[in-house]
């Protein structure tokens, strides 16, 4: 696209050095002309398509020129306006936008496995045994991540209390 509207750029201003060289009278019949032929294609042709670098072009020029009726264009003031933000706007807009990255699914089924496998394990408890395995997540993570898969806290998931598990453990 840049060499398009290079392109045309370039063309625009060939053609303002060549009026240079032209008389008045020349110039004005050429603008009655042009606008002749203007209201012809605009009885003919309802909606113009129009490329990104005449997009370009006619945003850039409608800003040069802010005395400028409207009627010149082919298009209405409110469409160049539009076209000269989006200009703006993709020249301003990030390609990455900052922030944590997503959790990977192996990832998320471990947290998903140590909570059904341990259940009285808080999320501060299954954050300090990934960090043992070499994993590092928040406790948010982990909270969202066990609220998604619908396992709450760590006292009111499924499982055997503490004194169960000890007293399993004394008479095995």
């Amino acid at each position: 696209m840049l060499q398009s509207v290079v392109s045309v750029a370039l063309q625009r201003i060939l053609q303002l050095v060549s009026l240079l060289f032209r008389s008045a009278d020349s110039k004005e019949l050429e603008i009655v002309v042009l606008r002749h032929e203007l209201a012809i294609l605009r009885r003919q042709i309802p909606r113009p398509a129009f490329r990104p670098a005449d997009r370009w072009f006619l945003a850039a020029a409608s800003r040069l020129f802010p005395g400028v009726r409207g009627s010149v264009f082919l298009v209405t003031p409110a469409t160049l306006l539009r076209w000269h933000r989006g200009m703006v706007a993709k020249h301003w807009t990030y390609a990455h936008r900052p922030g944590r990255p997503p959790t990977t699914k192996e990832r998320r089924a471990l947290i998903v496995r140590l909570a059904q496998e341990n259940p009285r394990w808080g999320y501060e408890r299954i954050v300090g045994e990934l960090k043992g395995l070499g994993i590092v997540v928040s406790a948010t993570t982990v909270k969202k991540i066990l609220r998604e898969e619908h396992l709450g806290p760590a006292g009111t998931r499924q499982g055997p209390s503490w004194r169960e598990f000890l007293a399993r453990k004394r008479r095995a």
